[in-house]
Formats: C-alpha cells, structure tokens, sequence
C-alpha cells in the first residue's frame, strides 16, 4: 500500500488553524451525521451492503464540507454550493416539524438548494461527481488530516471503538438506546470482517475532521489565539489492507488491491 504525496510516516501536529466557522456550516457539520446506522447485532449480507453505502455516502460528504471549510477558513465568506444542483426528485410528503436532512417513511427532506447533500439514500449519477469534485479540491495539508486519522483508526487496536462509537453517536444523538446498538453492530463487524474496516474508517475520518475543525475555530474565537486542528499520528497500514476504488479517489491515495 502507498500513500500519494510525501512517505506514510508519522507526522507532527497539525499546523493548519482555522478561522472562525459560520453558524450554517456548523450545523450541517452535524447534520450530515445523522444516517440510519443499522441496529441489529449480526448484521447480514444486505445489511453489509448498505453499511457500505453508508461508508461511501458520509465519506464524501465529509469531505465536501471539508472542502467548505477550508475555502472559509481562507477567505472568510462562507462559499456558494457547488456548481448548479443536479435535478433531485422532490419529496412528496411534507416533513414533520422541526425535521431536517433526514430521510424517514419513504420521504426525503430538502433544506434549501442542499438536498443533494442531505439526502441519505445511495450515493451515484450528479450528485456523486458533486462531492468527488469538490473532494478533489481539498488542499493537501486538509486533505493530510484526513489520511493521517484514516491510518490511525486501521494501525491501532483501539479503532473499532472509536470509529464504531463516533458514527452511531453522531447519527443518533438524542437516542442513547438507538446509539447504544448501532455502537455494538458496528463494533462487531469491524470486529469480525475485517474487509469493512478501511470504509468505517474512512468513513469516520472523513466526518470526524469536519468536527475537530469547528471545535479548533471555536477555540479561536473565544480564546482570540491560532489553534491547531487535532489528528492523530499518521501510521503505517496493516498488511494486506484493501482499499477501495472510491476510497482511493476520494482520500487521494493509491490502491494496489480493490475491494
């Protein structure tokens, strides 16, 4: 396995700092989190496929808003969308109160111009090429973040925990009970397949940097001093890691197995 760009090496501490983020960016941060995560404990085939789908979904857009934030971070003006948005089919039922990019009864709910985003069904056709688009414009030092927690959650023992836990919290927040067994079914597939891992990890490395980010920007702007973003160490890749074609693309790094 190798890494476009400088040798897979442990790195030392990020040195891109961020500007204070918009209220807007902030919430869709968290809002692109919330994705049905299964539930069940022994998850089946079908079940697999979709975990995967998943993976591949909040990795682009993970990165999407990544690429967001780093053009705010260097203009201060929050961007425009990208590009004209593919033509969606609208939803067809109106979405209770308060209810927001989330998909639920066969409804898709819409939040502005960003549905293309928020909609949580399979990721293909315009809106696919929208986020890969915008992923390929990551600056390499962003885009290094990512990589660097990406190889950390595979290199260390501690990865299924962290990623499995971060991803059903993130997608169930005001339920613990939901949180509690999308955290377990998760957990055991990293646990049990472990051809899943480099997409959870993907995944969650590409959501969790968004975060980190909006958490160094606060800390800008009530300390009114520069602070890094936080990563964890970069770290070589087990053996025989298979990384797949969209991973590949998305992370910027060269695959010599596909899964």
């Amino acid at each position: 396995m190798t890494l476009s760009g400088p040798a897979l090496a442990q790195r030392p501490e990020s040195r891109v700092s961020p500007r204070p983020v918009p209220p807007e960016l902030i919430r869709l941060v968290a809002q692109v989190q919330l994705v049905e995560w299964p539930l069940w404990t022994e998850s089946a085939a079908r079940t697999r496929r979709e975990i995967l789908e998943l993976c591949r979904l909040q990795a682009a857009r993970g990165l999407t808003l990544l690429s967001w934030l780093a053009q705010d971070g260097l203009d201060g003006v929050t961007p425009p969308a990208i590009g004209p948005a593919p033509a969606l089919p609208e939803r067809t039922t109106p979405p209770p109160s308060g209810f927001m990019g989330r998909s639920g009864g066969g409804a898709v709910v819409w939040e502005g111009d960003l549905g293309w985003l928020l909609d949580s069904r399979r990721l293909c056709g315009g809106r696919r090429e929208r986020m890969y688009a915008a992923a390929d414009r990551l600056p390499i030092e962003v885009r290094e973040l990512v990589v660097a927690n990406w190889t950390w959650a595979l290199g260390t023992p501690h990865g299924g925990q962290a990623t499995a836990a971060y991803l059903a919290g993130g997608a169930y927040p005001d339920d613990g009970y939901s949180a509690a067994r999308a955290t377990v079914a998760l957990l055991r597939l990293w646990e049990r397949r472990p051809g899943y891992r480099p997409a959870m990890a993907a995944a969650w490395a590409a959501t969790r940097t968004p975060a980190d980010w909006c958490k160094a920007a606060e800390l800008r702007a009530a300390y009114g001093a520069a602070v890094p973003i936080f990563s964890y160490p970069r770290v070589p890749l087990p053996p025989r890691t298979v990384v797949r074609p969209w991973i590949a693309r998305l992370l910027g790094v060269q695959k010599d197995q596909q899964g």
